[in-house]
């Protein structure tokens, strides 16, 4: 059976960085053939040990965060376990397991704040890679931030969740400064 050290090697493999926000058809479909069936597990709470240190938290936010972008790009199922990896890494960081990673590490564990549509946890995400030092990540964190300031939620995702784009969110995503996901 996969366990978090299983993921985190995966997900940190040597040459896996370049693909961590360019993803392809391929990742794509061997994230959804070896590992669908463990973020089914994840999404009904059978993973919640996982949860007990920073290792383990960081992997489950990988399997409910990130995976579903890959495994379901394009559609609602991708932002499904959102709030659940939003609840995860709360609980991490209040924990103190945060301070136990370095590097990509800690910026995979605090995406998730980077990726909700409540400006309370936009507000979290920038703090939190701020205060790490992640300046790069800290950067996307504002920008995210800004667009829910903007918009009150991420226009890019209106289509896959059935919502209707406001004339100003079209005319966003139809700009150059269109964040696509």
């Amino acid at each position: 059976m996969l366990g978090p050290q299983q993921i985190i090697d995966f997900w940190f493999a040597e040459g896996m960085e370049k693909l961590w926000f360019r993803s392809t058809e391929v990742l794509d479909d061997e994230i959804r053939e070896r590992f669908q069936h463990l973020w089914q597990r994840a999404a009904s709470g059978e993973l919640e040990d996982w949860a007990c240190d920073a290792e383990g938290a960081l992997a489950l936010v990988i399997v409910l965060d990130q995976f579903p972008l890959n495994m379901f790009r394009d559609e609602a199922r991708s932002f499904s376990t959102e709030a659940r990896a939003v609840a995860v890494t709360r609980d991490a960081a209040a924990k103190g397991f945060d301070q136990q990673l370095s590097g990509n590490h800690q910026a995979f564990l605090y995406m998730p704040l980077m990726h909700s549509e409540d400006l309370m946890h936009q507000d979290e995400a920038v703090r939190l890679f701020e205060a790490a030092g992640l300046a790069s990540n800290a950067r996307f964190a504002r920008h995210h931030r800004e667009l829910i300031r903007r918009f009150g939620r991420f226009p890019h995702r209106n289509k896959a969740l059935g919502r209707a784009s406001t004339p100003e969110e079209l005319g966003y995503l139809a700009s150059r400064e269109a964040f696509t996901g």
